[in-house]
């Protein structure tokens, strides 16, 4: 059976119809006789979501117990045995309940779809992971609930549900969305028309280039080199020169005039070296084109014109932006240049722009030669030069006669000509044919291939040698210039490519995404085994169709016995296989990189664990002994014979009795909190409460009269976990008390303060340099004499653990006049808070 298939219908906020057009999609299915169950969704009371679940099939939820109170999830059980062809699912990024199969919702999906079931989901465009800095600083609201990019991008099927931020507002004004008395703060808080904008661009963005993604893999899979203008996309064609600036930011502004233009930015670094760019004006350009949100690319092609329209092509770009050329104009003798190439090559559907600039014919900065070594018009011209040049030559001389010396001096100027221009073969050539005009013209016997004088055969001999000589160190110096060049250009590649690991680039997808564009390759991928007998696996690829074996790819590049780099697209010239040696050997060490970042993860998560665990031995071997043997001494007291104790007595040792049981517990409460903490288990359950519904309740553990409490009847509600919360100030007042005089009462009050709630935990003790106040919050620390049997050392870290998991804060502070002051700030309802919000939005969807 194969993978079912994943549909989700995306939203840029709660409300705007998402679950309705899923239920609508089921209806459609299940009138065309599909298998259609409804998973799990939650309609809220509302008329309109209810009436749509009526005709359709729902699995029976699972009930689950947690603090006391009762919760329903998905049964994924009972989903696998009824085994539908397609199953509904509400709230891709919901999180569990504590106890559940799996800790989120998306998991449970996975589990379906790998059972072969066809799955729709809903989601809002806040919860995927890599936006969560974005919604949070459009909103002030950070969500907790959140999916991987990754479980949406592979969908196969995203379909956006848009509302207008009017109509969101009239639909939630009207009670479409919330009940009526959370309207009006909705309104003027999460749902206000900024905010609202904003998401919906953050959604429309996101589809855009999940579509843009399905188009380049459609024209990849096809081979469509057409290009289709469905998006703005410019090129801009960088030379390293100082003018790169001004085409950018030229670029930039044509972008902004169409909507989702992109700009990027390709500088081509030509095989032959034969380049003027300056890798600091090149590393000012990056970043200019990054900061105008564009990207960068280097690419290696022999032809510049052609590589770029290559470039472009690829990308599907509908515009290039190119310099004026900088050449002089005596310089166009030598061909029309880059720009009015790629003008003629573009075609009908690649605009081309020539933009003026302050370095418009002050100097060529990138010679036009093409070809090896000379280039192919020299060559031309020396052949030219080396056969003509010496019939030309005769047949001027043949009417004046200079002599047989200044003839051979004339002739051997033609062959040095020949061999300046085109090497040692047009010299070669020249120096032959210019030989036998000498001896067959000048030379006597005249009109004869013989020679009567030795003489003149040792100056023809002469003649002969020096036109070689001449081209030969004329070819050498071709060939050492062609070497350094090609070795500048390759040393312009590497040196772009340990830019790229200084600037943090360690992501092997990032890296073989470099290969790929830099040697023009379709595909890229870094296969590695076990064994010389075992089978290749795949440590990361780019581009469609990646080779599964190194035998299967165009190119393949050894690191090391087991691994390999192999590229699809096209057979690479030898001479750039050292640059490739440098990219797969800069591959296998990000890849070894990762790994040991992975290894060493986990060492210092068992490094933690060790420390925790030495540290609860200490804590056990004393801190737990205490109550334990103060409790198994009033026990054994009690138990004795040989003394009869009297009433009182009794009841004094029983209250000890009861002291370290409740002393006991308070331990080891504080000790599995932070186990909890430790491992990431602890998931709030927000809901909105008052204040003086928990605070009072955190005071029962600490003697009557030792705290005063002050909560204002006029403060907003909170969102919080009431039973995080309690615990949290419950350690606060149990801590402030030990350490303040019996005579001062510790004060706990509470203020709003914005879009917050403080609540304050006042003692008038010793207090903390500020040196320690952060340190206080640590695992097992305690501040100062305080005694063994004191505890653990747990309380304030346990507060701190909880009021960050209901995403608060704890700080502490110095107490005017004395003392320390612990701050726990925790959010207000009218903010929307985190899990508050995703229960919003369950209601809305």
């Amino acid at each position: 059976m194969g993978r079912g298939k994943l549909r989700i219908y995306l939203g840029a906020a709660p409300g705007v119809g998402k679950t309705y057009a899923m239920l609508s999609e089921a209806h459609r299915r299940v009138e065309r006789g599909t298998d259609c169950v409804v998973a799990f969704v939650e309609h809220h009371n509302r008329p309109r979501t209810e009436v749509m679940l009526h005709g359709l099939e729902q699995v029976p939820r699972k009930h689950l117990d947690y603090r006391g109170s009762a919760f329903t999830e998905m049964d994924v059980d009972a989903v696998l045995l009824r085994a539908p062809a397609v199953a509904l699912v509400d709230e891709l990024a919901h999180t569990n309940v504590p106890g559940s199969r799996n800790a989120k919702r998306w998991q449970d999906v996975e589990e379906l779809l790998a059972a072969g079931i066809d799955v729709v989901s809903t989601v809002n465009i806040q919860h995927l992971e890599s936006l969560g800095d974005v919604v949070e600083s459009i909103t002030g609201v950070r969500q907790r609930e959140t999916v991987p990019d990754e479980v949406v991008r592979r969908a196969d099927q995203i379909e956006l549900v848009d509302m207008s931020p009017q109509a969101l507002r009239r639909r939630m004004a009207h009670g479409n969305i919330y009940k009526s008395d959370k309207v009006d703060a909705a309104l003027s808080n999460y749902f206000r028309p900024g905010n609202l904008t904003a998401l919906r661009e953050l959604a429309l963005l996101w589809v855009a280039d999940r579509v843009d993604e399905y188009l380049t893999e459609y024209r990849s899979e096809h081979r469509v080199s057409k290009i289709w203008g469905s998006r703005e996309r410019i090129v801009v064609g960088l030379t390293g020169g100082p003018e790169g600036r001004t085409l950018i930011r030229r670029a930039a502004r044509l972008a902004e005039k169409g909507a989702g233009g992109e700009v990027m930015a390709v500088y081509i670094a030509r095989s032959d070296g034969l380049t003027s760019a300056s890798p600091k004006e090149l590393a000012v350009q990056r970043t200019l084109v990054e900061d105008l949100g564009g990207t960068f690319h280097h690419v290696v092609g022999d032809d510049i014109p052609v590589a770029l329209l290559d470039f472009a092509r690829g990308v599907n770009a509908t515009q290039i932006v190119l310099g004026s050329s900088r050449r002089k104009t005596w310089q166009y003798v030598f061909g029309p240049g880059v720009g009015a190439t790629v003008a003629r090559e573009s075609g009908p559907d690649l605009d081309v722009h020539i933009v003026t600039h302050d370095e418009v014919a002050k100097g060529r900065g990138l010679p036009v030669a093409r070809g090896a070594r000379l280039g192919r018009s020299r060559i031309i011209w020396g052949w030219v030069v080396g056969v003509g040049g010496p019939v030309v030559l005769a047949l001027l001389l043949n009417t004046i006669d200079l002599g047989l010396a200044n003839d051979m001096l004339l002739f051997l100027t033609v062959t040095v000509a020949a061999a300046l221009l085109g090497g040692l073969f047009p010299a070669l050539a020249s120096a032959a044919f210019g030989s036998l005009l000498l001896n067959y013209f000048y030379t006597p016997p005249l009109h004869r291939l013989t020679i009567a004088d030795p003489k003149n055969i040792v100056a023809i001999a002469i003649f002969v040698g020096v036109a070689v000589s001449v081209a030969s160190v004329v070819d050498l110096a071709a060939r050492r210039t062609h070497q350094a060049a090609r070795l500048r250009a390759e040393s312009e590649i590497l040196s772009f490519l340990a830019g790229s690991v200084l600037r943090g680039e360690t992501s092997l997808e990032a890296l073989l995404e470099r290969v790929r564009e830099t040697f023009s390759m379709e595909s890229v991928a870094l296969l590695e085994r076990a064994g010389d007998v075992d089978p290749w696996t795949c440590a990361g690829s780019v581009g469609p169709r990646s080779p599964k074996r190194p035998e299967d790819a165009d190119v393949d590049m050894p690191v090391g016995d087991h691994m390999a780099l192999a590229l699809s697209g096209r057979v690479l010239p030898a001479s750039d296989r050292r640059v490739l040696a440098a990219f797969a050997a800069q591959a296998a060490v990000v890849l070894d990189r990762q790994r040991l970042q992975h290894e060493a993860d986990q060492a210092k998560e068992l490094a933690e664990g060790n420390r925790i665990r030495t540290a609860l031995l200490a804590a056990v071997s004393h801190d737990l002994r205490t109550p334990l043997a103060a409790i198994k001494a009033a026990v054994s007291s009690l138990r004795s014979d040989d003394v009869a104790w009297s009433e009182e007595d009794q009841a004094e040792l029983l209250e000890a009795i009861e002291e370290g049981a409740d002393r006991l517990d308070h331990l080891v409460g504080n000790l599995l909190d932070m186990s909890r903490l430790q491992t990431g288990t602890v998931t709030p359950l927000i809901r909105e409460i008052d204040l003086d519904e928990v605070v009072p309740m955190a005071l029962g553990g600490v003697p009557e009269g030792s705290a005063e409490l002050d909560i204002p009847e006029t403060l907003p509600m909170v969102a919080v976990d009431p039973g995080l919360l309690e615990r949290a100030v419950a350690n606060l007042v149990e801590n402030a008390v030990k350490y303040s005089p019996v005579d001062e009462p510790v004060l706990v009050s509470a203020s709003a303060m914005a879009n917050r709630v403080e609540v304050r935990v006042v003692d008038r003790g010793p207090g903390v340099p500020d040196e320690a106040k952060d340190r206080i919050f640590a695992p097992f620390q305690r501040y100062g004499d305080a005694p063994r049997g004191a505890g653990v050392g747990l309380g304030l870290a346990v507060a701190r653990g909880f009021a960050e998991a209901m995403g608060g804060t704890l700080n502490a502070e110095d107490t005017p006049g004395g003392g320390l002051t612990m701050v726990l700030t925790v959010r207000a309802v009218h903010r929307l808070p985190d899990l508050a919000t995703a229960t919003a939005e369950r209601q809305a969807s």
